[in-house]
């Protein structure tokens, strides 16, 4: 399962490149053809505001990885998963998830290198392709797709700061940590990022950038916009599973990280860029009729 999310990732933008081809004009009649086409709709949308959001964000969680991570004590946990006296708590379902890691060091750290790779190129490129070709097999204006762009990376920068914001919070011990001889725990490759388990900051990342595409086409009203949720989805739970799979997060990390970026990618878009209002400048006629014998008035007209 693991092997297969290159895979759909790929599948993801050639999907989307065959639905996006139109059907020639002259195959369809001409009241067929009005009919099939999709209305694309305009969305709220402010450079300034956004850029702004999506800039000051993006610095904060840059910063927060590379400057304050190694500023306050992260190299002890808060939560451990043991008894004061050692004894392991580790919860059922947990114990249960850590079947997905590889058995060996190596695995682990092949997997985790994948999913970097997965999470932080392949995907965003993938669904930033997709919503380009959506928008133009249904006739969107070139702009669009800038304005597109921009709220999928601001809905998954949101959701970075947060996830973030509570890993430093929270500092849950990281599956591979925890199973180490409380001597050896300092001694891994980086301390500072041994309890920093809950949530999954990989599949947050992915379900909020693809819940955001899928969210923005709907609102949109792109053709085809379902592939992004058929597609997007699998590929974003694979990333999840691949973290698993690198022994860095526990099920539970990966359950809340999809939730969590799911909200940020659904709610983003629909909080700040919903549809705008359609306006319609109709001409108002009034006319008057007296009519000859009782004096009655008539007032008739289109409004």
């Amino acid at each position: 399962m693991l092997a297969s999310v290159p895979t759909s990732l790929c599948f993801l933008a050639l999907a989307s490149l065959v639905a996006s081809s139109p059907v020639p004009a002259e195959a369809l009649p001409g009241a067929q053809q009005a009919a099939d086409a999709p209305t694309i709709h305009a969305l709220e949308f402010n450079w300034t505001r956004d850029a702004l959001i999506t800039g000051i964000g993006g610095a904060l969680w840059v910063g927060s990885e590379t400057i304050l991570k190694k500023q306050i004590d992260l190299t002890r946990c808060s939560w451990c998963d043991r008894a004061a006296d050692g004894t392991d708590t580790l919860n059922g379902v947990d114990r249960w998830g850590r079947g997905v890691a590889a058995e060996t060091e190596a695995g682990r750290e092949r997997w985790n290198k994948v999913s970097d790779v997965a999470d932080f190129v392949v995907l965003p490129v993938g669904l930033l392709g997709a919503q380009y070709l959506l928008g133009r097999g249904s006739g969107a204006p070139p702009r669009y797709f800038a304005e597109d762009a921009t709220i999928i990376v601001e809905s998954a920068v949101v959701a970075a700061v947060v996830n973030q914001a509570v890993k430093f919070s929270v500092r849950r011990e990281r599956p591979f940590v925890h199973v180490l001889p409380e001597e050896e725990k300092g001694n891994t490759e980086h301390p500072t990022d041994n309890n920093v388990s809950f949530y999954s900051g990989h599949t947050s990342l992915a379900f909020s950038l693809v819940t955001a595409a899928g969210t923005v086409s709907e609102l949109r009203g792109y053709k085809n916009r379902w592939l992004i949720w058929a597609v997007g989805l699998p590929a974003a739970a694979s990333v999840g599973l691949l973290r698993m799979g690198a022994d860095r997060h526990y099920l539970t990390d990966v359950l809340v990280g999809a939730a969590a970026g799911s909200l940020f990618g659904v709610g983003v878009p629909l909080l700040l860029h919903g549809r705008q209002e359609q306006t319609e400048s109709k001409a108002t006629d009034l006319s008057m009729n007296v009519s000859g014998n009782l004096g009655g008035v008539m007032l008739s007209g289109r409004f």
